[in-house]
């Protein structure tokens, strides 16, 4: 779901971004890389590295939950929580980097109009994001188990 209303495929050139909205980000070393790098290689987003209060916020005020969310993505950029984040790397068993780069990928392929809202679109998205996060490196995150589906 996009909160800013209907997403808009981006075009192929859109210049990648992030922003550190939340000092916290810092402590997780090389996370502005894995952002950028995880965005460009889906087509490109600007990036916001936020906090789990902003997040909640921005998750009432445009989806009516009281609640932090790991990913947001709007017409124009991807939100990220790092406390979210953070606890589902560690639930699922794997590395926050990973994690974060999936949920970049992730809101790249929202705002290029891929969603989830059925098992078909599902499917094609999870293809997509594999694909997408093979070339990256980072392991299929539906391989094996079914981590917490992104909420974007």
């Amino acid at each position: 779901m996009t909160p800013g209303g209907p997403s808009r495929p981006a075009s192929a050139g859109h210049l990648s971004s992030v922003l550190v909205d939340d000092k916290s980000w810092r402590g997780l070393r090389g996370a502005q890389a894995v952002a950028l790098r995880a965005a460009r290689a889906a087509g490109g987003a600007a990036v916001v590295l936020s906090s789990d209060a902003c997040v909640k916020r921005l998750n009432h005020r445009h989806r009516g939950q009281n609640k932090p969310t790991n990913v947001l993505t709007f017409d124009t950029e991807i939100i990220l929580a790092l406390g979210t984040i953070r606890r589902e790397a560690e639930a699922a068993g794997r590395r926050v980097s990973h994690h974060l780069a999936h949920l970049v990928v992730h809101g790249a392929l929202h705002l290029r109009g891929h969603d989830h809202h059925h098992p078909g679109e599902a499917r094609r998205m999870e293809m997509a994001e594999a694909r997408i996060l093979h070339r990256l490196g980072v392991p299929n995150p539906w391989r094996n188990h079914r981590p917490s589906r992104p909420t974007s």
